[in-house]
């Protein structure tokens, strides 16, 4: 953990999209798809409107947070919470004692350079007396959270330590981990690990310990980095990497912990947007913004393969910054010609040389938010996304006439 930090709280969230069926050859229920090396399937531009919610083969796996949360309360997110110390506890080197000798714990590298590596990720943690490289912790804190908040553990058995350790060294391009289902853990087992462990995060490593699996840190493909803005949903911030995960079937034992959440649907993104319109639910701009940025794969497969070839390119990081403008608010990303931030997220915004909101040809620098009210939100993007990664779709704020009528 890095307590120099002085306005945020480091996490690690999980986007996590399953699919929504088998095939005759398909792999176990839980089992991460098997990626093909080379450049994504898709493209970052072409599609300006979501794609019909059949045209997805996924869902992604949305919780609602309880309204009396502190932090964004009743809104969707995904799975995911603040960093614990155990999450860098040296007794890890023991668990994974046998990818000790490969670098990253045998992650793949990211070639992205060290200088403009987000410092969730480039802070180099021994430095802070923790052995355990911030790649791999923020890896454990995302499964560690998952599993309380869900009941869905994404682990390896030992049976499978063998092959994913021979597979890392051989440098297999197509290779992954295969997940131990969770359902070959007794349901009552799983149910008092999963309280020991909301009772104290320790126990996560414990209960790894006991029962002989390894979190599967290589399911997770790096995807993004955003921060907590000054003066939003709270006095608390947070700096939190969010990963991507691929299934090949939704989970059958997903549970809410009725404390933090208390509900959870599995829905395309599509259809989380469009509930998001029809203001059916509340989602943030970062939800808002990866979730658009899906409906440019609606294919599981274009998904992970793009998710894991993507991910050794390295991410930005993320801070939002607000301001208002003819009763609505913009909110500017790296990028965009008005964006200059600092530490503490506050920023001055001259806005006289802004276009209107409905004229986002005015300018060729814009990477930014229009939000009209807390269900309506659209982009305007013009820039060339950084990393390799996707634009997301970019798709006209409803009129209250429109949504009325869904």
């Amino acid at each position: 953990m890095n307590a120099s930090l002085k306005h945020w709280r480091e996490a690690a969230t999980l986007i996590l999209a399953a699919g929504r069926r088998l095939g005759a050859d398909s792999l176990p229920s839980g089992t991460p798809l098997t990626a093909a090396p080379g450049p994504p399937l898709g493209s970052s531009h072409g599609r300006s409107h979501l794609p019909h919610s059949s045209c997805f083969d996924y869902d992604v796996l949305m919780l609602k947070r309880s309204s009396k949360s502190g932090f964004m309360p009743n809104a969707y997110v995904f799975p995911g919470g603040v960093v614990d110390s155990s999450d860098f506890s040296s007794e890890w080197l023991d668990i994974f004692k046998s990818f000790r000798s490969s670098p990253g714990f045998g992650l793949r590298s990211v070639t992205q350079p060290p200088e403009t590596r987000p410092p969730v990720f480039a802070t180099d943690r021994l430095k802070l007396g923790s052995p355990i490289p911030g790649d791999v912790a923020f890896r454990i804190c995302a499964l560690r959270e998952t599993f309380e908040e869900t009941g869905v553990l994404l682990v390896v058995s030992k049976p499978d330590e063998e092959s994913l350790l021979k597979s890392i060294e051989d440098r297999c391009a197509t290779a992954q981990a295969p997940h131990r289902d969770v359902n070959e853990l007794h349901g009552s087992e799983l149910t008092r690990w999963r309280a020991l462990v909301n009772q104290d995060p320790s126990n996560f490593l414990r209960m790894c310990r006991e029962l002989e699996v390894l979190p599967n840190i290589w399911a997770l493909h790096e995807w993004a980095n955003w921060l907590t803005p000054a003066e939003r949903y709270g006095a608390t911030r947070f700096d939190t990497a969010f990963f991507v995960c691929c299934l090949q079937e939704t989970p059958h034992n997903t549970v809410q912990d009725e404390r933090e959440i208390v509900g959870f649907q599995w829905s395309t993104p599509s259809e989380i947007l469009q509930s998001y319109q029809a203001q059916e639910l509340w989602i943030a701009p970062p939800q808002f913004y990866e979730l658009s940025r899906m409906c440019r794969l609606p294919s599981l497969n274009d998904l992970h393969d793009f998710a894991r070839w993507r991910a050794t390119e390295g991410c930005e990081r993320w801070l939002p910054v607000y301001f208002l403008k003819e009763e609505h608010y913009i909110v500017l990303l790296p990028g965009d010609k008005l964006y200059q931030s600092n530490t503490s997220g506050k920023t001055q915004v001259d806005t006289s040389t802004d276009p209107q909101p409905e004229d986002p040809q005015g300018d060729t620098a814009l990477h930014r938010m229009v939000i009209l009210n807390p269900y309506s939100a659209k982009l305007q993007i013009t820039i060339t996304p950084k990393y390799n990664h996707l634009h997301p779709v970019v798709e006209p704020a409803l009129s209250r006439d429109s949504r009325s009528q869904l």
